[in-house]
């Protein structure tokens, strides 16, 4: 189960929990969401982008929103980033791995052979190129907003396409079948979902979590990315993702999202955030959660926060007078 910080603003107590996800019905989304044991008696809303699932958490409309945030083939969801940086604040609580399959779909009585026009997500098409171009090498291909309006569009037989690639769940949703199974070009794709809510305290640390952030260069200048890097290095903190964003201000600014292993409670982690304060223009903190997979850092000799509180304590007394 993925823990959460209680819910802000909210006066209904005993009424069940409502999810935002990335829809419509039969996304990868959803099927993430699904995951959760507490969405199991949860109101699930689909909304038609990953800005307006969010929207639905800050303007109070949902409690949590379900949305993408990385794969493992094609990189960061950079929707997601952009809104979490850009938008008003929120906060990641948890989060979800899971295995991408994909799946050729079509109406029923509809051969390979007979595919035309396909429609699926941009990240979807990027992951089964090969296997199209092996296969049908002369179809059209066109991409929409998710694989699964992809698929509710070839549920309609006036829609012109033939196909989709999508999840397995959305054959099920729409009333298509499988005309071809596992057409991914690489096996073992994950995709990384994040569960958000509105700010509120950071789920107490469990010893395996990771914390999220988004940094921005005060100005670019040789070895600018370095100084911010040296931040985590030196207190052995484990950088698990980094993705460079423009800030939209012009050529040559950026910002960094950024993941790294343990909690903003860890003194490794806090003292690692307070030097970035101190060397970028700006840092927004996206969350300290739970780890999926409960995979635990590896805690280098001298990064313990033992280890930062006794360091702490010899200073004082340097400080005093009492250790000269």
């Amino acid at each position: 189960m993925i823990e959460h910080s209680p819910r802000h603003g909210d006066t209904a107590g005993d009424r069940p929990d409502r999810f935002a996800y990335f829809g419509p019905e039969g996304t990868f989304t959803e099927a993430a969401l699904r995951t959760l044991p507490e969405a199991a008696s949860a109101v699930r809303e689909p909304y038609p982008t990953v800005p307006a699932a969010l929207d639905a958490v800050r303007r109070g409309a949902t409690d949590a929103a379900m949305v993408p945030l990385e794969n493992s083939v094609e990189g960061p969801v950079t929707t997601t980033v952009d809104d979490l940086a850009d938008g008003d604040a929120l906060m990641i609580v948890g989060e979800v791995l899971l295995p991408v399959e994909f799946a050729l779909l079509v109406r029923p009585g509809t051969r390979l052979e007979d595919v035309k026009r396909v429609c699926t997500h941009p990240h979807a098409y990027a992951q089964c190129r090969r296997w199209l171009a092996a296969n049908l090498p002369d179809a059209e291909v066109a991409t929409g907003t998710s694989t699964a309006g992809a698929a509710m569009t070839v549920s309609d037989p006036t829609s012109g396409y033939d196909a989709a690639i999508a999840a397995p769940i959305a054959g099920e949703r729409y009333g298509l079948v499988a005309a071809a199974h596992g057409i991914a070009d690489r096996s073992g794709a994950v995709t990384r979902f994040v569960l958000v809510r509105r700010p509120g305290p950071p789920a107490v640390a469990t010893g395996s979590d990771r914390t999220s952030l988004m940094a921005y260069l005060s100005d670019d200048h040789p070895g600018a990315l370095l100084e911010f890097l040296t931040e985590f290095a030196v207190r052995g903190v484990n950088l698990t993702l980094i993705q460079s964003r423009p800030t939209g201000d012009g050529f040559g600014r950026y910002r960094f999202w950024i993941d790294c292993e343990g909690h903003v409670a860890d003194a490794r982690v806090g003292e690692a955030l307070m030097g970035l304060r101190r060397v970028c223009a700006d840092v927004r903190f996206l969350g300290s959660y739970p780890r999926a997979g409960h995979v635990r850092a590896e805690i280098r000799r001298g990064t313990h926060d033992a280890d930062f509180g006794e360091a702490s304590a010899w200073l004082s007394a340097i400080r005093s007078g009492h250790d000269l």
